[in-house]
């Protein structure tokens, strides 16, 4: 297993460098609807070539927001992203897989596998997939406003507890979700190491004008 890590992250490295000598492009962000519910995240978008970008949206959040209240969340969610124009200007489609574990209680969430999260506490592991929509806007050379929307399925491990810090456990199953995947509004720096403003703005015009 440690190999595999090793050689997956070497290959993500190897193809990080070739992307920024290549295309000259790569993408730090925030998903600022999550900062506003505290769940810190960061995520990292490459270029692959003229269409085609990895984005790649890591979520983890260790605390509670009170005794009776708690949403911990460890959550990686890859996405392949291909643009319409130019990467990283006006509209794009994504496939994206996801995964991650989940500590909860005390929160009514509106897309939620359970219904009763404010009476029980719920704890587990989840994976799946889905496709996305979005579309990102230009604000100047080093910087993007984006937003982006996705629906799919996820397989939710979990196991239910009478109460938010103790308990026994009640119920240990899994639950099938279809619905939204998605939800993002980010802020996104970004490094242009071969691009000049006045290309990446000309750019950004004629995608607007083809739209």
């Amino acid at each position: 297993m440690n190999m595999v890590i090793r050689r997956t992250l070497f290959v993500l490295m190897c193809l990080l460098a070739s992307s920024l000598y290549m295309y000259g492009q790569i993408a730090v962000k925030t998903n600022v609807a999550m900062d506003a519910v505290a769940i810190p995240n960061l995520g990292v978008e490459v270029g692959l070539s003229k269409k085609l970008t990895l984005d790649v949206p890591m979520y983890y959040n260790p605390w509670k927001y009170s005794d009776s209240k708690m949403l911990k969340l460890a959550m990686l969610q890859p996405e392949l992203r291909y643009w319409l124009c130019d990467k990283f200007n006006g509209h794009f489609f994504g496939a994206h897989l996801m995964g991650g574990a989940y500590h909860t209680t005390g929160i009514d969430l509106p897309f939620s596998p359970f219904d009763d999260l404010k009476d029980f506490r719920y704890k587990g592991q989840f994976y799946g997939g889905g496709i996305s929509y979005g579309y990102q806007f230009v604000l100047g050379r080093h910087w993007n406003l984006g937003a982006t929307i996705g629906i799919g399925y996820a397989y939710v491990r979990y196991k239910k507890y009478e109460c938010e810090e103790c308990g026994d456990m009640v119920e240990k199953s899994h639950k099938n979700y279809f619905g939204p995947t998605k939800a993002a509004l980010n802020l996104i720096y970004l490094s242009l190491i071969h691009i000049s403003e006045p290309t990446r703005l000309l750019g950004s015009e004629m995608c607007i004008r083809d739209s």
